[in-house]
């Protein structure tokens, strides 16, 4: 997660690993497909610094595209569909650049940073279509923004830690401040709150931020802070900073046997991140630490915009929002109790009725 670059998915690494067998370098790759007719129903994702395989925001656009293209008949490369990984932001606008001179119809960017970038180049090339992910452009007739109300998906994670804790103490770990990461967050403490009111319990949120979303090292120590505080559930909305909260998760688990009351757990975000979870425990049984993860569903956009682009029906100039509804966000299953998932759907349906109301941001 990124400040948006979080993010879910909905399906993790195996579309992935296919398309990043032929890895993009900084910069674009245009081999890796065949020959594609449809040019105007070709697309191109630029990502943030984290890379695509970030188990995070950007892997989970490029599943999106992967399936896009698939039900499109498009191969990967020109023509059809492409990425464009950037390791820092001044790669952001080389990286448009090539896209655009590569002949790519629809322009996405994955993540608030680079919405200057977008604005920038949608200016300049009126005739492509543009999408910034997790930011708004206004006033353009070729950008369209996209975004997610990831407060419930994350308040709906709240309702999991709070019923799944055993030591009335949990954690958020976020990556910088910003309007994102503050709808995990705010969502998050809320459903904490709440849940913990109607058990009648006094639950602890430790809450602290790294400052970054690829800082793995800075988080794993955050979260060995954390647990040394009897933390036993903690959720990140970093990005792939994330990597270092279960890293000391598994430090923690593979202390202990498979059964112990003591077992530490992660709820990951924007994809699936049970891939993150495996571990072994101390009497040599293969088990997982991600409870659950809260998804934004970053695919669901992707291939959504990208299938009206393709239709010549672009929403340019308009902010669509994806929520419950039609899971542009929502909870894995993960590793949840049966009786804690049905207050988890219990929750669902009550935001979606508009009988709870999650806050964007956290309280003061």
């Amino acid at each position: 997660m990124k400040k948006f670059k979080f993010k879910q998915v909905l399906a993790t690494g195996t579309v992935l690993a296919a398309g990043i067998a032929l890895t993009a370098c900084s910069g674009a790759k245009q081999n890796g497909g065949g020959s594609n007719k449809k040019s105007s129903a070709s697309v191109a994702l630029i990502t943030d610094i984290a890379g695509v395989d970030d188990h995070s925001f950007n892997q989970s656009g490029w599943e999106g595209m992967v399936a896009y293209g698939k039900s499109q008949g498009l191969k990967r490369g020109t023509n059809g569909y492409q990425y464009f990984e950037s390791s820092s932001a001044s790669d952001f606008t080389p990286n448009i650049n090539q896209a655009v001179a590569a002949g790519y119809k629809t322009i996405f960017g994955v993540g608030y940073s680079l919405k200057g970038a977008i604005a920038s180049a949608a200016k300049k090339h009126t005739d492509k279509n543009f999408v910034i992910i997790d930011d708004v452009i206004k006033g353009q007739k070729n950008v369209a923004s996209a975004n997610f109300k990831s407060q419930d998906a994350s308040y709906m994670a709240g309702v999991v830690a709070a019923r799944t804790t055993k030591t009335n103490v949990v954690g958020f770990i976020g990556g910088v401040h910003g309007d994102i990461v503050d709808l995990f967050d705010a969502g998050f403490a809320k459903g904490v709150q709440d849940t913990a009111k109607k058990m009648g319990k006094k639950i602890t949120i430790l809450n602290q931020y790294v400052g970054s979303f690829t800082a793995a090292d800075k988080e794993k120590s955050i979260a060995k802070a954390m647990f040394a505080k009897k933390a036993d559930v903690i959720f990140h909305a970093s990005g792939s900073a994330g990597q270092g909260l279960f890293s000391e998760a598994k430090s923690v688990n593979e202390g202990l046997a498979a059964n112990s009351s003591k077992k530490v757990w992660v709820i990951g975000v924007d994809s699936d991140q049970s891939s993150l979870g495996k571990y072994k425990s101390k009497d040599g049984k293969k088990s997982n630490l991600c409870l659950t993860s809260v998804m934004t569903g970053v695919n669901v956009a992707v291939k959504d915009i990208a299938t009206k682009a393709a239709k010549g029906k672009f929403p340019g100039g308009k902010q669509l929002v994806y929520g419950l509804k039609h899971n542009g966000v929502y909870l894995t299953r993960g590793y949840v109790a049966d009786s804690v998932w049905e207050q988890v759907q219990t929750a669902r349906s009550q935001i979606l009725a508009g009988k709870i109301s999650v806050p964007s941001h956290p309280s003061k």
